[in-house]
């Protein structure tokens, strides 16, 4: 019999339940009773929603809070000083969140003991999907134990329930890789203090009543840094001895095993899971070299995208493998957890019903993975509906006219070499664009977006519902928009935004602009945290019928006679950030894109606008994770970004703004984007991410980000300023800029406003300092 399972599921509820209680929880509306019974109630759903679809290796130990990489380092013990944890027992709420978000001084903090100046822990992405974790922090001292057993917990609330659920622990080797080390340490060489901890956790598992664990080591699909493959064998060895009788399932996801193949095979554990969503070639190597006593998982179903699976075409990959000796040891599920995908179709009715049909979210992709084990199991008749349904669904797929423009056809085959380059290299633009804007030194801006208020939400809804006019929303907005503004002009604000009131997402604004993308209304993933988007779904050529943005820009730029900055998403976020179509190479979609954003530029420098921030903070993000495919992806992103931007004068100011990404391995092809100023993340990374520029001699300028935004917290002007300091070290003041890490829009104003206004207050020191 094939086995139905999946490896992780959706966190935050169909309909975001997880984040009003995790808000509820912060903003002291509800206490932490509440919000532990509303993480119950979210995780006895999940068990019953898998189990009554058929799963029959269902997933606990997945659910978080917050995020699952910093669950992990705390329940092990992983916890930096000054967070309020005294080295005994399970850490506080007020812990977790303090690591999480920052500490804001708050009486439950103080009463806990944390520092009122903790900071964050940096925050990164997953590999290379937009969900982003906490990156544990590990130093000589670090010492391990296991201080609260999350996964036992779970495996139990789901047995008092009637459910033998699959833990999944994050697997001590990718812990460690994913991690960062203080001082010197070499996270990896604490690889023997961390392995008895994680053996104490399959001793209580087995002791429990768990038949399986899931280890995931999606670090396993990358390249391994010298001394990662002597690790896995170390602590796969110890892990087998750990708890004998227990079924350890390696779950790799996220690529292909490649070189790490043999590696993985040779492990000692019970399964391994292999995502042939992503790696479908993987597959016949495997099984050439896998033991036939291990029991072989399928990642079949694409864990990531929002098109439904070619039922035929997996079922025939299951087959393969049933018939190499794998039959009754044989697993079908999805290609990774699917955290990464919206819950239900099932209320997405105003959805074109033709374009439904193709599409499975969580719920559907566990039906489909029910389809899969059965039919493997009892042939083909067995599932003759299913799979005539879905043999029609690809078919319709194919034939579906609408899916390509002539006329976007023939622009991008118009498309020149000179049409990707700036008239003029960066030294000449800077003196034309200093003469046109006459900004002083360290000018101070912000990323975009200021607060998005219930006021902003109330007048969004109202229209929506028909209870105000679109004239009497619109005059709503101007009237913050003005606000905005004036308040900026009078604090000092350098170069000032208009706040994107009119936004409700950087992706989704332009996305329902554009022609080839849909929309879902409860199409929600989580990002971190209580942070949720629901990303359009991006089917068919993209073209942009009309302007976009110019509308509020030149309304802003009315209000003042500051330069204001116009505000635009780049080709390669608004493709990260989507479900993409599969019919066609990303690269091809990403130029249409491109071309799209391309005649938004030059509308907006047509209206006035002098400066023009082209938002890239998914750059990195996309980039693959084996060396050998990413300067194919490096090319073809940079070309990108530079079709947009490259309409621009020598006088017009090209912006972009990256965040949360690791750039030292990629900082020439940054450099290639060639924008005018960049803005990066490094406030959480307390200035690390500025050492790749300044050890590449970055040409072209740069502002730092001295408030990290993610965190409630406010910075004071010094702190801000000591930061600048530190990126003055580094960078030219005369290149250097003074902005947040990114937007505004998550923050409150009675945050926004102190912090804008400390940033003034640090640029105008440092210039001060830069003068005396």
């Amino acid at each position: 019999m094939t086995i139905a399972s999946t490896l992780g599921y959706p966190r935050i509820g169909r309909r975001r339940e997880l984040k009003a209680a995790l808000e509820s929880y912060w903003s002291g509306q509800s206490d932490e009773a509440a919000l532990l019974a509303a993480a119950a109630r979210l995780r006895e759903a999940a068990r019953t929603r898998q189990q009554g679809s058929g799963i029959s290796h269902i997933p606990s130990g997945d659910f978080a809070l917050y995020d699952h990489v910093l669950e992990t380092a705390l329940a092990f013990g992983a916890i930096p000083p000054g967070y309020g944890w005294d080295g005994e027992g399970p850490a506080s709420l007020a812990t977790l969140f303090a690591l999480a978000r920052g500490a804001r001084g708050t009486a439950a903090e103080r009463a806990a003991g944390i520092a009122p100046e903790a900071p964050a822990l940096e925050m990164t992405k997953w590999f290379d999907t937009n969900y982003h974790y906490l990156v544990p922090r590990l130093g000589p001292d670090t010492q391990f134990r296991l201080v609260q057993d999350r996964w036992t917990e779970a495996l139990r609330e789901g047995l008092a329930a009637g459910t033998r659920t699959r833990p999944v622990v994050l697997g001590p080797v990718s812990f460690l890789l994913l991690a960062k080390g203080a001082e010197g340490t070499a996270p990896l060489a604490l690889l023997p203090r961390l392995l008895p901890a994680y053996a104490a956790l399959l001793r209580n598992l087995a002791e429990a009543g768990a038949a399986w664990v899931q280890l995931d080591e999606p670090c396993l699909v990358t390249d391994l840094p010298p001394g990662a493959a002597e690790s896995y064998r170390t602590a796969y060895r110890a892990l087998a001895e750990a708890a004998p009788g227990l079924g350890l399932l390696l779950a790799t996801y996220f690529g292909g095993l490649e070189e790490n193949l043999p590696l993985a095979a040779a492990l000692p554990v019970t399964g391994l899971h292999l995502d042939l969503a992503r790696a479908p070639e993987q597959l016949a190597p495997a099984l050439e070299v896998l033991p036939r006593d291990r029991w072989l998982s399928l990642g079949l179903v694409d864990g990531r995208n929002v098109w439904r699976t070619d039922l035929r075409a997996a079922l025939g990959l299951a087959r393969q493998a049933a018939e190499a000796g794998f039959g009754q040891r044989l697993m079908v599920g999805p290609s990774c957890s699917l955290l990464h995908v919206p819950h239900s179709l099932a209320e997405e009715t105003a959805l074109d019903p033709t374009l439904k049909r193709r599409l499975a979210f969580a719920e559907e992709k566990l039906a489909e993975i029910a389809l899969l084990a059965k039919g493997v199991t009892e042939g083909d008749a067995a599932i003759a509906a299913a799979l005539a349904e879905s043999d029609a669904a690809v078919a319709a797929a194919r034939q579906d006219a609408r899916l390509h423009d002539p006329a976007v056809a023939a622009r991008l085959a118009a498309v020149t070499p000179e049409m990707e380059r700036r008239e003029s290299p960066y030294a000449e633009r800077a003196k034309a664009q200093q003469a046109r804007l006459k900004l002083p030194p360290l000018p101070v801006t912000t990323i975009g977006s200021f607060p998005q208020t219930a006021e902003v939400r109330a007048l969004r809804a109202k229209l929506a519902r028909g209870e105000i006019t679109t004239a009497e929303h619109d005059a709503g907005l101007a009237r913050l928009t003005e606000a905005a503004v004036r308040w900026q002009d009078e604090i000092g604000v350098d170069v000032p935004v208009h706040g994107e009131f009119e936004r409700n997402d950087m992706v989704k604004y332009f996305a329902e602009q554009l022609a080839g993308y849909a929309f879902t209304k409860h199409g929600w993933v989580q990002s971190y945290g209580s942070r949720c988007v629901a990303p359009p779904i991006l089917w068919g050529d993209v073209a942009r019928p009309a302007p976009m943005t110019v509308r509020w820009a030149a309304y802003a730029q009315s209000l003042t006679q500051l330069p204001m900055k116009g505000m635009l998403t780049g080709p390669v976020t608004m493709l990260q950030w989507s479900f993409v179509r599969t019919d066609i190479p990303r690269e091809a979609v990403c130029r249409q894109i491109a071309l799209a954003i391309r005649d938004e530029v030059a509308d907006l420098q047509a209206s006035g606008i002098a400066i023009i921030q082209i938002d890239e903070p998914a750059f990195r993000e996309g980039l693959p994770l084996r060396r050998a495919a990413q300067p194919a992806y490096l090319r073809w992103a940079t070309a990108c970004f530079r079709l947009a931007a490259s309409v621009a004068a020598d006088a017009t100011q090209i912006h972009t703004h990256m965040c949360y990404s690791e750039f030292n391995d990629i900082i020439a092809h940054i450099a290639a984007m060639d924008a005018d100023v960049i803005s990066i993340e490094t406030a959480r990374s307390d200035m690390e991410l500025l050492r790749a520029f300044a050890e590449f001699d970055y040409p072209n300028a740069i502002g730092p980000g001295v408030w990290d935004i993610h965190s409630p917290r406010v910075p004071g002007a010094e702190e801000m300023a000591g930061l600048l300091r530190r990126a003055a070290a580094r960078v030219p003041v005369e290149r250097l800029w003074v902005n947040p890490d990114c937007g505004c829009k998550t923050r409150g104003w009675a945050e926004v406003r102190p912090a804008v206004e400390n940033l003034v207050h640090a640029a105008r020191r440092l210039r001060a300092e830069a003068v005396g």
